[in-house]
């Protein structure tokens, strides 16, 4: 199984950081990872357990869906179909106090589809966590 962590300290109240992470559709304006739409709404509208977030980055749509969402401290999602070779994938995004800004600890676990390519995998999905953190805190910066 391969591991990816990454956390970051954000200079915002923790209610703004997570309201702006889990706006997924937000992320096409900040995350650069492509474009997001919601597949499915989730409760609380729109976002929270059971949304489905699709993420098309080109031309190959990634859906994730949202599995556990408390608000304002965690979020679970699950990699439920897509073009990426990642099979058993848990995310988990928690959101805490830290001073006068926001800690935000961003992890995943997943195993690879094809065998030997895990290691390749785990530097992808790091590199896309942190440019993903680096437009996320851009922004928050901006509002």
């Amino acid at each position: 199984m391969q591991e990816v962590s990454v956390s970051r300290t954000v200079a915002a109240p923790r209610q703004q950081a997570w309201d702006l992470y889990t706006d997924h559709v937000s992320w096409q304006d900040w995350a650069g990872l492509g474009r997001v739409h919601l597949d499915r709404e989730g409760d609380p509208a729109p976002n929270g357990s059971g949304c489905v977030r699709v993420i098309t980055s080109a031309g190959m749509p990634v859906y994730e869906e949202i599995l556990e969402f408390d608000v304002p401290t965690r979020m679970t999602y699950s990699l439920v179909k897509g073009a990426m070779p990642i099979r058993d994938h848990l995310g988990e995004v928690d959101f805490s106090d830290d001073g006068e800004g926001t800690l935000i600890e961003w992890r995943a676990r997943f195993n690879s589809k094809i065998p030997g390519l895990g290691w390749l995998l785990k530097l992808v999905v790091q590199r896309v966590f942190n440019k993903a953190m680096d437009g996320f805190e851009r922004r928050l910066a901006e509002d």
